[in-house]
């Protein structure tokens, strides 16, 4: 069953959503050669709880870690180790947090150094799938909008879309109602009403849609072992259309970028302290 927000309640869970995007904007600043997942995992455990909210991942369904690190050809689910990262990797940093009782979570995929142009490509595609993605979350609109407004957008580039992991709904729990796919079929699948909140999150592959699981339980692995993207917003449907609660604008903000690619999913502009 959707549960439905108040006003109220999307404003805590912006908040939520806010301390998550300033966790990954102060780890934006880190993702560099030389620096281990575990490193950067400790980093963002004490900037949660510095800023008065707990880790959402960690102890959540018994993962041990407070962020998932997942780089290269890694999908999802990563658990941090002590092997740096190398020039030329990618890293997907999924973190969640909580405040207020409700959840934030929202993850970027990092570029380690210079990386190959298809990588790059790869991860432009995957970032342009999820605006696409947002878009479609409106009043009338289904669940099926959404998937399928992704998947035609990266399976148009060539890319593999993850088919057993989806985005979600959000609020005091991790992982609501609905289920959000990105593949599917227009007109498909829930209804979107309001105060709705979501997290849609592209999980894209360069190559085969395929996955595996590693041993360990968690982690998940491209099965021709090429390069994974990963990117989410969380999303509430306010006034019949979408609006995010969380951002990149701290990430950009530490990498020196300029972008304006979130603006019409805001009423007001987003004031970056």
């Amino acid at each position: 069953m959707i549960e439905v927000k108040t006003r109220e309640e999307i404003e805590l869970m912006r908040e939520s959503a806010l301390i998550v995007s300033k966790t990954l904007g102060m780890l934006a600043k880190e993702v560099k050669p030389g620096i281990t997942t575990l490193r950067l995992d400790a980093l963002a455990e004490q900037f949660i709880r510095d800023h008065g909210a707990i880790p959402g991942f960690l102890g959540l369904y018994d993962f041990p870690n407070t962020l998932c690190m997942s780089p290269n050809a890694q999908v999802v689910h990563g658990i941090p180790n002590d092997k740096p990262l190398e020039e030329g990797d990618i890293i997907s940093i999924d973190c969640g947090a909580i405040k207020n009782d409700f959840y934030g979570d929202h993850a970027y995929t990092f570029e380690v150094g210079e990386v190959a142009p298809a990588v790059k490509r790869l991860l432009e595609v995957t970032k342009e799938s999820l605006y696409i993605g947002i878009r479609e979350f409106k009043l009338g609109n289904r669940v099926g909008d959404v998937g399928y407004a992704i998947q035609q957008h990266c399976e148009k580039h060539g890319h593999g879309v993850v088919r057993e992991l989806v985005g979600h709904g959000l609020g005091k729990k991790m992982h609501e109602d609905p289920e959000m796919p990105n593949y599917g079929k227009r007109g498909r699948g829930k209804k979107f009403v309001e105060g709705m909140v979501v997290a849609i999150e592209p999980m894209i592959n360069m190559g085969t849609h395929r996955i595996k699981q590693l041993r360990d339980g968690w982690t998940i692995l491209t099965a021709d072992l090429k390069p994974s993207a990963h990117f989410e917003h969380d999303v509430a449907l306010l006034d019949g259309r979408p609006e995010l609660l969380s951002t990149f604008q701290y990430i950009y903000e530490a990498l020196g970028i300029v972008s304006d690619e979130e603006d019409e999913f805001r009423r007001q502009p987003l004031i970056v302290e």
